[in-house]
């Protein structure tokens, strides 16, 4: 029941674009019919064009994802934790949270070229927020009373940490990793704006420049069927680690 209501509002969306395309009421240059989408994403397909763009901007998707997650989640549990460390970061941190990591491109492509570290930093810098200030807020937020029963109990700081904290945190934590993923998608076209030469980010670009609406079309529905997808399994992950998080696993499913 839940995938038909899911699917209401895009079918509506796609009737809408068949029946405008259809009686002429679009722009064919500014939006193509979806057939000729289908047409051009066929052919991407038959010439090998479609799929080696979805692995490289995948790649870097994943790459940069969990090279975020390898520092930026120790440094949330870390910061969550002690709060000289919160007094220290909180503030710089803020600071970096708001510039935009685009605009950082100029120094990325002096300080690492126009290979895939300077595309890897631009993911990394969209990633990285989402992740560490939700670790830091699910760490820090954990309730105080289980703390208590934790040393009541006698349980050393690395325990009360490894048993308490963390698995309180856990729904904080799978939000922002959620986040995470979602805003490495979203950094991936300027990502790859950085003098690439493969990849969905690229493949749109080009096309634009040869004005293929149908082809940029593509990509973004590409884009968007990987995010969602990874996103799914995302959620079917989450609700296998935490079964107790009703609450969180449904909502997520929107």
């Amino acid at each position: 029941m839940q995938i038909i209501k899911s699917l209401i509002i895009p079918l509506i969306f796609f009737s809408f674009w068949c029946i405008g395309s259809a009686l002429g009421s679009f722009n064919e240059f500014l939006l193509p019919s979806p057939i000729k989408v289908y047409a051009a994403g066929l052919e991407l397909l038959q010439n090998g064009v479609l799929l080696p763009n979805i692995y490289t901007s995948l790649y870097r998707v994943l790459i940069g994802f969990f090279i975020t997650v390898a520092f930026a989640f120790p440094l949330g549990i870390l910061v969550g934790l002690n709060r000289r460390a919160q007094e220290l970061l909180i503030a710089p941190l803020d600071f970096l949270r708001h510039i935009p990591p685009l605009a950082l491109t100029p120094l990325l492509i002096l300080w690492c070229g126009i290979g895939e570290a300077s595309k890897l930093s631009v993911i990394i810098l969209a990633t990285f927020f989402p992740i560490f200030l939700n670790t830091v807020n699910g760490v820090s937020h954990c309730d105080s009373k289980l703390i208590e029963v934790g040393k009541v109990m006698g349980l050393s700081h690395m325990a009360i940490i490894g048993r308490i904290i963390l698995p309180a945190s856990l729904p904080s934590i799978m939000t922002g990793l959620r986040l995470g993923l979602g805003f490495s998608w979203r950094a991936l076209i300027g990502a790859e704006l950085l003098a690439a030469a493969s990849g969905l980010g690229y493949m749109i670009i080009d096309a634009e420049q040869f004005s293929r609406t149908d082809i940029v079309i593509v990509g973004i529905l590409s884009i968007g069927i990987l995010g969602y997808a990874m996103d799914l399994a995302f959620l079917w992950i989450s609700k296998r680690i935490m079964p107790w998080q009703k609450e969180f696993t449904t909502n997520a499913n929107y």
